[in-house]
């Protein structure tokens, strides 16, 4: 129960509140839309465009909303004194999070997508695990169990929560002993990169927006080496659509909330927004592909209730 000191203050802690409920609730529908939105953007069946192209892109669309909010809101901080010791970290946080964009591609040719979509779920634990290690937060039992339970609501969905009614309903993985070195590799990097940046936010007195600005910096710079790097035939906006357009704002919004998470809140926020973007991705598959939902699905949807109350509700 909070209490307050004076009446005052009360409306505006509701309206607080209420705004952080607000842009978490839009971040889970964001998740979820992900790859809705991607089959929406196929052609025959192929995505059109180069993925490279669209991450420099929501980069970029980050930098210049970092840029925007600064002019507006912080304007003040302006002329404040920055030294590179401020900046440098945010170039190994993007360079982490380049590296861990690229593995996703590679990794597909050493597994099948839906193993990638099974083990993936892993860096849950390689997340908290890291969180728990390098940010000195010591979790219980009761919520290391709750984490665990994310991790099978998301196994549970991945192995079939959704179901193609004319597609045979046995499914089957495979995946080299390459691929698990790989996807063991994108676990322990997706936490890393995730846990590195939180402690950055949170330990230097800057303000997010300049924060921001760095990081994205770092990220379409970086990005856009590797896009020449792997540039192969066709222009940089070869195959776009006013679909892959949603994509690259949602996107960049995403980062921006994800960026107020850590710094306010942390990495294990970030990972029940994940896992409750499950609902979304399922209401819009039924409603757009007409997929069925299974008992898989219902099993990850239970997991993910009782995570939620584990790990914030009442002892």
């Amino acid at each position: 129960m909070v209490m307050f000191g004076n009446a005052a203050a009360s409306p505006n802690w509701v309206l607080q509140r209420g705004l952080w409920g607000l842009m978490l609730l839009l971040s889970v529908l964001i998740y979820g839309s992900h790859a809705p939105l991607l089959t929406q953007c196929k052609v025959d069946g192929m995505i059109p465009f180069s993925s490279t192209s669209v991450v420099v892109l929501v980069e970029l669309t980050k930098l210049v909303f970092s840029l925007l909010f600064l002019l507006t809101w912080d304007r003040e901080l302006l002329g404040v004194a920055v030294s590179w010791h401020h900046i440098a970290p945010f170039a190994l946080s993007a360079l982490l999070y380049a590296a861990n964009n690229n593995l996703v591609v590679h990794m597909q040719l050493f597994m099948d997508p839906s193993t990638y979509q099974v083990l993936s779920n892993l860096k849950i634990v390689s997340t908290a695990l890291l969180y728990s290690l390098f940010l000195r937060q010591r979790l219980s039992m009761r919520q290391w169990l709750a984490l665990l339970l994310l991790v099978t609501a998301g196994v549970s969905y991945s192995c079939g929560g959704l179901q193609d009614p004319g597609s045979p309903s046995e499914m089957k993985l495979h995946i080299t002993l390459v691929g698990l070195v790989l996807i063991s590799v994108y676990c322990l990097i997706s936490g890393l990169s995730a846990v590195y940046t939180e402690a950055i936010l949170k330990t230097q007195a800057l303000p997010l927006s300049l924060q921001n600005l760095f990081l994205y910096f770092f990220g379409v710079l970086l990005n856009l080496i590797g896009y020449f790097w792997s540039s192969t035939e066709g222009g940089f906006l070869e195959g776009f659509s006013s679909w892959v357009l949603v994509i690259v704002v949602s996107q960049a919004l995403n980062g921006l909330i994800m960026s107020v998470v850590m710094k306010h809140s942390s990495n294990i926020t970030r990972l029940f927004i994940i896992s409750c973007s499950i609902l979304v991705n399922a209401l819009l598959s039924i409603t757009l592909f007409n997929l069925q939902l299974t008992l898989l699905f219902f099993i990850a949807v239970l997991c993910i209730g009782l995570a939620v109350h584990l790990y914030y509700g009442l002892t």
